[in-house]
């Protein structure tokens, strides 16, 4: 499965996240991820420094998706700017008032 506007696939599919009761707003592109550091938290009584390498690899995970979406943003920001300066550019190609009206 495919998430629009994101390079990365889900690998995890609905089934798995219900059966390993990821809660919705995590279930993901990185909620594969998710599963085992869940199952090795509850495994060692969610101490911290059990499950380290787990939650490094997730937390990875999500911060590269966090700045996908930045980049992603930005690009749809400066198109938006463009679009602006070329409007502006259009209207001034013409005045409202003539010159002539002023005098």
């Amino acid at each position: 499965m495919e998430v629009e506007g994101s390079s990365k696939k889900m690998i995890a599919t609905q089934e798995e996240m219900v059966a390993a009761r990821v809660p919705i707003p995590y279930r993901d592109q990185c909620a594969h991820l998710l599963i085992p550091l869940n199952k090795c938290r509850s495994k060692e009584f969610y101490l911290p420094w059990k499950c380290e390498d787990e939650r490094h690899v997730y937390e990875k995970c999500e911060y590269e998706l966090v700045m996908e979406r930045m980049l992603k943003m930005q690009k749809i920001r400066q198109e938006q700017e463009e679009k602006l300066k070329q409007q502006k550019q259009q209207k001034q190609g013409i005045p409202l008032i003539p010159s002539t009206a002023h005098t």
